[in-house]
C-alpha cells in the first residue's frame, strides 16, 4: 500500500553528494570492522572467559541475528523519521553497546551486549543504503555503491589487524573500546554532513517484525546447537518450528491488507530479486570463511592475532585499491559479467586456500589466494549493491534498502551458525574434542594432532564456496539495466534534498 508523502524539506539546492556519502561511510565501516575484528580475538575470549568455541560464535551470531531481524522495520522507519534521524540514533546505540561489550566480563554478559550492539547496527545499515539511491541518480550510483563496497574493503584491512594489534596489547575488551571514540566522531560528521531527506508517511507491520525475529531465532538456535545436542528431538523442533513460522510470516506479507514489513511487490523487478539471492550468499560465506582461517593460523601455526590477521591484507588491499576500477565499470558495463567474474573468482580462491591450509604450508601459498579472493570482493559488492537499488522508486528507497541488508544478514546468521557446526563435526569426525582454547595464541599444536586440526578446518573452508555458486547461478540471469545514461557517460552532479 502507497501512502501519501508527508510535507517535503522545504528546499532544494545543488549540493554535492560526497561529503555526505564520506560522512555515512565512517559508521557503515565501524559496524564491518566490529563485524571482522571479533573473529581475530575468538581464541582471547574463549580463554579469558573460560568457554568453548560454540559459545563464542554466539557473540557473532546473536550480534548478526538482533541485526538482521530489526533491519526490516528500520529501513521503514528511516523513510517514515528521515534517514539521517536513524541513523544518528543507531550510530548512539552502537557507540554505547561497544562500551557494555568492553565492560562485560562474563560470556553471557557479552553476548546479550552484542545484541544490543546489533540493533544499532541495523537502524545504521539500511539507511547509508537509502540516502545513496536518494541523493545519486541511477546512472551515477554504481560510483556512489564502489566507495560503499571500497569502505568494505577497508574495514576487512583495518578490522583483523587493528583487532590483533589490541589483542596482542590490550586485550580484547579494547576491540569494542576502540568503536567509541569512532563513534562520536562519525556522530558529528553525519550530523554536519548528510542531508534531511523528505519522509514518507508508512504504518508498521508489527505481527511481520514478530514473525520473522522468532522464526529466525529458533532456526538458527536449532542449527548452531544441533551438534553439540547430537540432533536430538527438540533441536530438530526448533529447527522445524522456525521453518514454519518464517513460512507463516511470507504468507503473511502476501496478505497484509495494509503495508506489509517486506513490499513483496518489489521482488517483480528480476534484477532486486536477484540481488538478494546473491548477497545472501556472500554475507553467509564471508562470516562463514573468517572464523576457521583465523583459528587454524592461531592455533595450528601458533601465530599471533596480529600475525593472524596479516593474512587477510592482500584481500583488503586488492578490494581497496579495485573499487573506484569497478564502480566505472558499474555504472557502463553488465551487471551479469562483473558479478558472475567475481563469484568465479571468490569460489576459486575459497578452494585454493582450503588446499593449502596445512601446518607445513609456506606464508606465500596462504597470500595469494587472498589476492584473488579481493579481486572477486571488489567484482561484487559495488555491482551487486547498484544492481538492486537502481530501478526501486524513491519513496521504497528504505524499505528495499531493509530487505536488501536482511538478506545479507541472514546469510550472515546461518553462515556463522553453520561453520560452527561443521567445525565441530569434522573435528569429531578427526577424533578431536571441540576447539577448546588450548594454544589458541600461546603456540602452535604438537605435530601428532596438528595435522587432523589442520584438516578439520580445511575441510569446513569448503562450505562457503559451496554456497557461493548458488549466488553465480543467480547473478547469471540479472538482466540489462534500464537506467539513463546506461552505457554512456554519467550525467553531471546529482541535487540532493536538504532541510
Amino acid at each position: 500500500m502507497t501512502h501519501a508523502p508527508a510535507t517535503p524539506a522545504p528546499t532544494t539546492e545543488e549540493k554535492d553528494p560526497w561529503p555526505a556519502l564520506f560522512a555515512l561511510c565512517l559508521g557503515f565501516f565501524m559496524i564491518l570492522v566490529d563485524s571482522t575484528i571479533v573473529s581475530v580475538a575468538t581464541p582471547a575470549i574463549i580463554e579469558d572467559l573460560q568457554t568453548d568455541v560454540n559459545n563464542v560464535v554466539w557473540v557473532t551470531s546473536a550480534y548478526l541475528l538482533a541485526y538482521a531481524v530489526p533491519v526490516l522495520i528500520t529501513g521503514r522507519l528511516g523513510d517514515r523519521f528521515g534517514p539521517k534521524r536513524l541513523y544518528l540514533a543507531g550510530l548512539t546505540v552502537f557507540t554505547l553497546a561497544s562500551l557494555w561489550c568492553g565492560l562485560t566480563n562474563s560470556i553471557e554478559g557479552l553476548i546479550v551486549a552484542r545484541v544490543v550492539q546489533g540493533f544499532g547496527a541495523s537502524m545504521i545499515t539500511p539507511q547509508t543504503m537509502a540516502i545513496i539511491t536518494r541523493i545519486f541518480p541511477a546512472a551515477r550510483r554504481g560510483a556512489a555503491m564502489a566507495l560503499w563496497g571500497a569502505t568494505a574493503g577497508v574495514a576487512t584491512l583495518v578490522g583483523p589487524i587493528l583487532g590483533g594489534v589490541l589483542v596482542d596489547g590490550l586485550g580484547w575488551e579494547w576491540i569494542f573500546f576502540i568503536n567509541v571514540p569512532v563513534g562520536l566522531i562519525g556522530f558529528a560528521l553525519a550530523w554536519r554532513l548528510v542531508p534531511t531527506l523528505q519522509t514518507n508517511t508508512h504504518s508498521f507491520d508489527w505481527l511481520g517484525v514478530a514473525l520473522s525475529g522468532v522464526g529466525m531465532f529458533l532456526l538458527v538456535f536449532g542449527i548452531q546447537e544441533g551438534h553439540q545436542f547430537h540432533w536430538n528431538t527438540w533441536v530438530w523442533l526448533s529447527i522445524g518450528v522456525g521453518l514454519l513460522v518464517l513460512t507463516l510470516f511470507i504468507l503473511w506479507q502476501s496478505r497484509n491488507p495494509r503495508e506489509p514489513l517486506v513490499p513483496l511487490p518489489l521482488f517483480a523487478d528480476r534484477n532486486f530479486s536477484l540481488s538478494n539471492v546473491a548477497i545472501s550468499a556472500m554475507g553467509f560465506a564471508i562470516t562463514a570463511m573468517a572464523i576457521p582461517i583465523m583459528i587454524w593460523a592461531q592455533v595450528v601455526r601458533g601465530w599471533s592475532p596480529t600475525q593472524s590477521a596479516l593474512l587477510l591484507v592482500p584481500m583488503a588491499l586488492m578490494t581497496i585499491v579495485l573499487a573506484r576500477f569497478v564502480g566505472r565499470l558499474t555504472d557502463s558495463v553488465h551487471p551479469r559479467l562483473l558479478t558472475s567474474f567475481g563469484f568465479t573468482a571468490i569460489i576459486a580462491s575459497l578452494l585454493w586456500l582450503a588446499a593449502v591450509m596445512t601446518p607445513g604450508s609456506a606464508v606465500w601459498q596462504i597470500l595469494l589466494p587472498m589476492v584473488l579472493l579481493g579481486i572477486g570482493n571488489a567484482f561484487v559488492w559495488a555491482p551487486n549493491s547498484a544492481t538492486a537499488t537502481r530501478n526501486l522508486p524513491i519513496q521504497q528507497a528504505g524499505a528495499g534498502a531493509g530487505i536488501y541488508n536482511a538478506t545479507r544478514q541472514v546469510g550472515a546468521v546461518l553462515g556463522s551458525a553453520a561453520i560452527a557446526v561443521l567445525m565441530d563435526s569434522r573435528l569429531a569426525a578427526e577424533g578431536l574434542p571441540s576447539f577448546s582454547g588450548e594454544g589458541g595464541g600461546s603456540g602452535a599444536l604438537p605435530p601428532a594432532v596438528a595435522g587432523s586440526f589442520s584438516d578439520a578446518m580445511a575441510q569446513a573452508m569448503l562450505l562457503p564456496p559451496a554456497i557461493l555458486v548458488l549466488g553465480l547461478v543467480a547473478v547469471l540471469f540479472f538482466e540489462r539495466p534500464r537506467h539513463a545514461g546506461y552505457g554512456a557517460a554519467a550525467p553531471a552532479p546529482a541535487v540532493a534534498e536538504t532541510a
